[in-house]
């Protein structure tokens, strides 16, 4: 009677342990298919970051906030005799 037990009991624990295996590795697909997404999405974040430091470095040149001042501003360096000096 022993021997039965003890065979029920190894092919129950053999059962349990086939469905751990199953649910790790269904665990590990779905993580791995997360990583895969949010990699792609720091992959895309990481373009579109590289695009803007390019366009804040076009905005900021100082030829551009020359024109920018000269065209929309009506700003013009002043003529040596429009200058003051004011001292202390």
């Amino acid at each position: 009677m022993s021997l039965r037990l003890l065979l029920t009991v190894l092919v129950v624990a053999n059962v349990v342990s086939a469905l751990a295996v199953v649910y790790a590795r269904h665990e590990h697909r779905q993580l791995f298919v997360q990583v895969s997404r949010l990699e792609k999405a720091r992959d895309e974040l990481n373009i579109d970051f590289g695009r803007l430091q390019l366009e804040q470095a076009t905005w900021a040149e100082s030829n551009r906030i020359d024109q920018v001042a000269r065209d929309r501003l009506g700003m013009k360096f002043p003529e040596g005799a429009e200058i003051v000096v004011i001292r202390p």
